[in-house]
């Protein structure tokens, strides 16, 4: 199982501040960097940012909002970010969701499973330089009747072929990323609930023709907190969990809330839910189970992340990608190099 660390949404705090934790990361041997987008920053310039201060460690999209770039203009940018870093470009695409997709973007969410399919073979296609043409139910190309015609990418990325991650939580779009996708990049992932979403994936897989998880990404991004008091690493948490669980959406089209109802924290959505909406943002944090942010964080000391590195490794991860995003610069320095360190106390390496 490799290090992986997220920066999260660029602008939330002293962005030369990340960059040292990102240069810290590449030395320190991290196998990637990813970045976020929502309706703020954009993870392509943030990423281009990065691969130009390291030498190593890949740089990856955790995620390219589908509704916000053509299929083309996503194959165009991987495709600049590979020769710019030097071969070290991670393509991780996602849906968003309805309230950004069309209150953002102004694209219809409609479809998520057919476009996510038809989008990812055009930028594939694009990808192989080959000239370009699709017809599928949501993307024509070049467009019927006009003066449109078939052009081929000018670019050529250093490797023939970049690697693909979806973001994905309910079970036919693991199915779909298990399919098409080289890996998978989960939200509030935890050990003790792997198998089920892993079967999900397994049955994409099966699907492709691969009867194994070989050569597939299980890269989930965690919420990491060092300490000696549990606890209060959970609370540093709890805000996070609690945007998610009950503000990322509306009440009635939550991803996130749906994934904690799955888990089996049905009541405790609905009550972080109610207050987030009710903007009672404290009372919807100190509503997130500590059981709930236990399980799908590392918090604690590091010999407790140890083990529970271990725990991930054993549920079918690959790629472990540490938050640290919580604290000043000191803190989140700590974060990274104590991964490595309870790393190597797990023996994970």
């Amino acid at each position: 199982m490799r290090l992986g660390v997220n920066m999260g949404y660029w602008g939330a705090g002293n962005d030369a501040e990340s960059l040292q934790v990102a240069k810290e990361a590449d030395r320190l041997g991290y196998a990637v960097c990813w970045a976020a987008e929502a309706y703020g920053s954009d993870a392509a310039t943030v990423l281009t940012w990065i691969a130009a201060h390291t030498e190593h460690m890949d740089v990856g999209s955790a995620v390219f909002q589908i509704p916000a770039r053509t299929p083309a203009m996503t194959a165009m940018t991987a495709a600049t970010l590979d020769t710019l870093s030097n071969g070290r470009f991670r393509l991780g695409l996602g849906v968003s969701g309805p309230q950004v997709s069309e209150g953002w973007h102004g694209v219809p969410f409609a479809s998520p499973l057919g476009r996510t399919r038809e989008y990812v073979a055009i930028v594939r296609k694009a990808l192989t330089r080959e000239r370009l043409t699709y017809d599928g139910k949501h993307y024509t190309l070049p467009l019927p009747g006009g003066p449109g015609k078939p052009v081929k990418l000018t670019v050529h990325p250093v490797r023939e072929h970049i690697p693909v991650y979806l973001a994905a939580i309910g079970p036919k779009n693991l199915e779909l990323t298990g399919e098409i996708g080289d890996g998978w990049l989960p939200v509030f992932f935890s050990p003790e609930h792997a198998s089920e979403h892993l079967e999900h994936i397994k049955t994409g897989r099966a699907k492709a023709g691969k009867n194994s998880l070989d050569g597939f990404d299980i890269a989930p991004t965690v919420p990491t907190v060092v300490g000696d008091d549990v606890h209060l690493c959970a609370d540093l948490v709890r805000w996070y969990a609690a945007l998610y669980i009950g503000g990322m959406g509306s009440k009635d089209q939550n991803f996130y809330n749906q994934l904690a109802c799955r888990m089996g924290y049905e009541k405790q959505a609905d009550e972080v839910q109610q207050k987030y909406l009710a903007k009672d943002y404290a009372g919807a944090a100190a509503a997130v189970p500590f059981e709930f942010i236990d399980r799908t964080s590392l918090i604690g000391p590091k010999e407790r992340i140890a083990e529970r590195m271990a725990a991930y490794k054993d549920s079918g991860v690959t790629t472990l990608s540490v938050g640290a995003a919580f604290g000043d610069l000191e803190t989140r320095i700590g974060i990274v190099r104590a991964a490595v360190e309870a790393a190597e106390m797990a023996g994970i390496g």
